[in-house]
């Protein structure tokens, strides 16, 4: 674990209880047939963080910083706006999911636990410095695993799932409308942020380390460990996706239970089909991935419009030290409880979160492959061909989703 950091913690945020849904959903409806969409996913996933970490170890600055030097500043704050609605939306929906599938084990107000769960995150956020945060956080991706004990609990077809993961199809307007919300939830805007704000964190609580432009003998050690970080984090993130499809395909799928409206909903339909621990299992991963991406994604907000500012934005430093940073935090945590209490259903706050994160997703995309083909700013650091080339795919595929997000909505 000790060469594995911000990309293991990223890529398992991806998993959060919003992007459960969404692979349930997928697993319920269209069985094992869209699972080859993550297998698509996953290259265009590395390259995109890759880029990301790359930018935030060269410069030592987050990417809002490297983007804004490129882009118009209305743009770029049009674009970080839009990152706040989104991230406070997904945050309101990971949350509900969480007092939902608390409500289901131990009933009780779900509203009381959604708002319990906001209040402790936001209070581990406030008072526990970053090395020991990112500590608590790398050994919580470990919940993930739950997902693919799942699997060893149910029987699973396996010339169907090969099937399914190398033969692409999809089955109609809904099929194409899953495929853009796999998109959509895997490939998001925070998780650039994030990525990239975390290796800049480490720069600072790491005295020997130093930006690579000023240091350039640290970039072969720096590069070998952000691959193997990034490669494990994001193939953690897919394994888990395919391991939720495939568990729900295997028991929902097969059973007729094809309408999963939310997390809760999948853990609630898998009781009487799969039994009680099966019920269990999926029930601690909601909570337990709920509370890893809460924080990543109030987290990436705060990094994002500080970075735009010129604020003060670090995990390490005192609320005192970090004012901004903090409040945006908390203003995005406390606006997520409101919607927990809102009358909007929260698959039609995803949809919208969705759609915002789409929109958002693909200039910042242009903006990060053109930062990390700069030489004023990446120096000697540029990033390789192979990883352009990548990371330009996963562009043209999210504005391909976009569009066909477009076309199917309207």
């Amino acid at each position: 674990m000790q060469r594995l950091g911000p990309g293991l913690v990223t890529g398992a945020a991806d998993d959060d209880p919003s992007g459960i849904a969404t692979y349930s959903q997928t697993g319920a409806q269209f069985g094992t047939g869209l699972m080859w969409t993550l297998v698509l996913c996953y290259p265009l996933m590395v390259a995109v963080q890759l880029a990301s970490a790359r930018v935030g170890r060269v410069t030592g600055k987050g990417l809002a910083t490297s983007i804004k030097k490129i882009m118009p500043r209305w743009l770029i704050i049009a674009l970080v706006a839009l990152l706040f609605v989104a991230n406070t939306i997904n945050v309101g929906a990971d949350l509900a999911a969480m007092g939902e599938a608390t409500a289901l084990v131990v009933p009780f107000s779900k509203h009381i636990y959604t708002a319990a769960f906001a209040i402790v995150s936001l209070l581990l956020q406030l008072h526990v410095p970053y090395h020991r945060y990112s500590s608590w956080l790398k050994w919580l991706t470990l919940v993930l695993l739950t997902y693919v004990a799942l699997l060893f609990m149910v029987k699973i077809d396996w010339s169907e799932t090969l099937s399914g993961l190398f033969i692409p199809r999809i089955d109609g307007r809904e099929g194409i409308t899953t495929v853009v919300a796999i998109f959509g939830t895997t490939i998001s805007p925070y998780l650039f942020f994030w990525q990239a704000a975390q290796e800049v964190e480490e720069l600072d609580q790491n005295e020997e380390r130093e930006p690579l432009t000023r240091n350039g003998e640290q970039a072969p050690d720096a590069f070998n460990r952000i691959r193997w970080d990034t490669f494990a984090g994001m193939a953690v993130s897919n394994i888990v996706a395919l391991a939720i499809i495939l568990g729900t395909a295997a028991t929902l799928h097969h059973a007729g239970k094809t309408d999963i409206q939310s997390a809760a909903d999948a853990a609630n339909a898998l009781k009487p089909v799969a039994g009680n621990l099966a019920f269990l299992i999926f029930c601690l991963g909601i909570v337990g991935t709920g509370l890893l991406a809460v924080p990543v994604l109030a987290g990436s907000s705060a990094y994002a419009v500080c970075e735009i500012g010129g604020w003060s934005a670090s995990l390490e430093a005192k609320p005192k030290h970090a004012k901004v940073f903090y409040l945006v935090i908390a203003l995005g945590v406390v606006l997520s409880i409101a919607i927990d209490w809102s009358p909007v259903s929260p698959m039609k706050a995803l949809f919208w979160s969705a759609v915002l994160n789409g929109i958002a997703a693909v200039p910042v995309l242009v903006g990060l492959m053109i930062v990390v083909a700069r030489k004023e700013i990446m120096q000697q650091f540029v990033g390789s061909l192979s990883l352009r080339a990548f990371g330009w795919l996963a562009t043209v595929v999210m504005a391909a989703a976009v569009a066909a997000m477009a076309a199917t909505s309207f």
